[in-house]
C-alpha cells in the first residue's frame, strides 16, 4: 500500500564555486601557478597585467541556471558598467619590491622515465613484431623499474589489445632483451632477479661471486638476515661474506627510482617564505609569478555596445548572456584567489605563532605539540581548510625548507608531568636506533625502555608504531655482521 508523508530533513551542501575555492587552497605554488595560466588561457574576459583604463567594474554575481535565452531587461547592463565601487581585491597590494621578488631558476623539460626505456629499444636487435612486444613490456614496468604483471597476462593483454598471439617464451626471450638496457635491474619480476641482473654486470671478482651465491642460493635466508645459517651453508671466511654482503649493499632495489628522479621535476617551491629580522619573524605567502588580475575591457565595451544598440537581435542576447558568464566567473576568480591568499596568510601566521620558539631558534626541542584543531581555532576556520593548508606547503625557513605537516603532532607527558612533542620523543628514537650495537640491534622493548630512561614513558606498541613512521625495519632486519 503506497503511503505519503511529508519529511522535513537539513543538508549543508557546497556550491560549485565552494568546492572550487578549496580546491585552490590545497594546490601548492607550482600547481596554482598552472591553474592561472589555464584559467587566463580558457576565459577571455579574464586577463593579466594593468589594466590601461582606471575604470573600475562591480559585477553581479547572480547566475542565471535557465536554459531559456534571457530577455533584455533581465541582464542589468548597468551593473557592469557601474564605477561606484572599488572591487576589494584591488585594494591590496603587493609589499614585495623588485628586490624581493623570490627568483629561482627554472628547470627545463625532460625525458619520462618510461620514454628513456623505449628509446634504447632502438640499440637492441629486434624484429619489428618484437619491438612492439618490447615496447609493451616497458609499458608495464612500473615507476620502481619492475615488470609487476605475470607473462601468461601479458600474453592475454597482447592478444585483446594489440591482436598479436606468441607463445609465453617469446615473451621471455623478449624481456632477457628488455633486462640488458639501463638501468640494470630494470623490467625484473621481483627483487632477488633486480639484485641478480645487477650482480651480473659487475666486474668478476671474489665479493661479486660471494654476492651471487647469496643471492641465488640462499635469498630467503639472507631477506630474513640469517647470516649464521648462511656462513655455516658456505663454510667461508668471514671477512669475505661480509665482503660479498657489502657488494649486494651497493646495489640498487629500486632501478627505476633513481632514474625517474633525473628527469621529473623534483624542485620544491616554497609556499611561504619566513625571514627572521632584528630577532623578529616575517611570514609572507610567496606570489612568485602571480600576476595582477582584471576583467577584460574589449568586453566591458560589449556590453556598452549592446546597451547602446536600439534594436536588439537574439544573436546579440546570446552573445552578452556568453559575455555576463565569462565576466562572472573572472571575477569570482580573481575573488577566490584572494581569498585564497588570505586563508593562506591567517594559517602561516598561527602555524608560525604557534611554533615561535622553534622558528626563531631552529631547535627541534621547541617544537610544541600541535594538532589541526589548534590551529583551526586559532583561525576560525574549518579543520579541513587547515588540513589542505598543511598537507601539500611548504615553508622556506633559514633552516631549510619545510613541509608544513611535519610541524604537527600530538602531545605526551614526560615523566615530570610536562606536554612533550611526539616529535622530540621521535627524535630521541632515531639516536637510539642509530647509536645501537648493528651486531644486537635493541628490539621495540629495549628502545621503550630506553625512552623511559631518558624520561618519556612510552608504551612498546606506541614504540612500535613510531618506528614504522620512521621507517626503520624491525630489530631482527637491522642486524649487521
Amino acid at each position: 500500500m503506497l503511503k505519503q508523508q511529508l519529511q522535513l530533513k537539513l543538508a549543508q551542501k557546497l556550491s560549485p564555486q565552494q568546492i572550487q575555492l578549496m580546491k585552490l587552497i590545497q594546490l601548492p605554488t607550482l600547481d596554482f601557478e598552472q591553474k592561472l595560466q589555464n584559467e587566463l588561457e580558457e576565459n577571455p574576459a579574464l586577463e593579466s597585467g594593468k589594466e590601461e583604463s582606471q575604470q573600475e567594474d562591480n559585477f553581479d554575481q547572480e547566475y542565471d541556471d535557465s536554459n531559456e535565452l534571457i530577455d533584455t531587461q533581465d541582464i542589468d547592463i548597468d551593473a557592469y558598467l557601474s564605477d561606484d565601487e572599488i572591487p576589494s581585491y584591488r585594494l591590496n597590494t603587493n609589499n614585495y619590491s623588485a628586490d624581493e621578488e623570490e627568483k629561482t631558476t627554472p628547470l627545463s623539460g625532460g625525458v619520462s622515465f618510461h620514454e628513456t626505456l623505449k628509446l634504447q629499444i632502438g640499440s637492441l636487435i629486434l624484429t619489428e613484431e618484437e619491438k612492439i612486444i618490447a615496447e609493451f613490456i616497458i609499458g608495464s614496468i612500473d615507476e620502481s623499474g619492475y615488470l609487476r604483471r605475470s607473462l601468461d597476462d601479458l600474453v592475454d593483454d597482447l592478444a585483446f589489445t594489440q591482436g598479436i598471439m606468441v607463445e609465453k617464451e617469446k615473451i621471455e626471450n623478449v624481456l632477457e632483451k628488455v633486462q640488458s638496457i639501463d638501468p640494470a635491474g630494470v623490467g625484473a619480476r621481483n627483487l632477488q632477479e633486480c639484485l641478480a641482473l645487477q650482480l651480473e654486470r659487475k666486474e668478476a671478482s671474489l665479493a661479486t661471486i660471494v654476492a651471487k651465491k647469496i643471492i641465488f642460493e640462499t635469498f630467503d635466508l639472507f631477506s630474513k638476515k640469517h647470516f649464521k645459517k648462511m656462513l655455516d651453508k658456505f663454510d667461508i671466511d668471514e671477512s669475505l661474506f661480509k665482503e660479498g654482503l657489502l657488494e649486494i649493499e651497493k646495489l640498487n632495489p629500486k632501478p627505476g627510482g633513481a632514474m625517474s628522479g633525473i628527469f621529473q621535476n623534483t624542485h620544491i617551491v616554497p609556499d611561504f617564505i619566513l625571514t627572521i629580522e632584528n630577532g623578529e619573524i616575517q611570514v609572507n605567502v610567496n606570489r612568485r609569478n602571480a600576476p595582477e588580475l582584471h576583467v577584460s575591457a574589449g568586453y566591458q565595451e560589449m556590453l556598452k555596445g549592446y546597451k547602446a544598440a536600439s534594436t536588439k537581435s537574439k544573436a546579440q542576447k546570446e552573445a552578452v548572456q556568453f559575455i555576463k558568464q565569462k565576466l562572472d566567473a573572472a571575477q569570482w576568480f580573481i575573488d577566490a584567489i584572494q581569498q585564497r591568499r588570505q586563508t593562506l596568510q591567517l594559517t602561516i601566521e598561527a602555524i608560525v605563532n604557534h611554533q615561535y620558539g622553534y622558528f626563531l631558534t631552529g631547535d627541534e626541542r621547541a617544537l610544541k605539540p600541535m594538532i589541526l584543531k589548534d590551529i583551526a581555532d586559532k583561525i576560525k576556520m574549518d579543520i579541513s581548510t587547515v588540513s589542505r593548508v598543511a598537507n601539500s606547503k611548504y615553508i622556506d625557513t633559514p633552516y631549510g625548507t619545510k613541509l608544513l605537516k611535519t610541524f604537527f603532532s600530538e602531545s605526551l607527558t614526560n615523566t615530570e608531568g610536562e606536554e612533550v612533542s611526539t616529535l622530540e620523543i621521535k627524535k630521541i628514537l632515531r639516536t637510539l636506533i642509530e647509536e645501537e650495537d648493528k651486531k644486537k640491534p635493541l628490539a621495540d622493548n629495549a628502545l621503550s625502555k630506553g625512552l623511559q630512561e631518558k624520561g618519556y614513558k612510552v608504551a612498546r606498541r606506541t614504540v612500535t608504531k613510531y618506528r614504522e613512521q620512521m621507517n626503520f625495519p624491525v630489530a631482527r632486519l637491522r642486524k649487521e655482521l
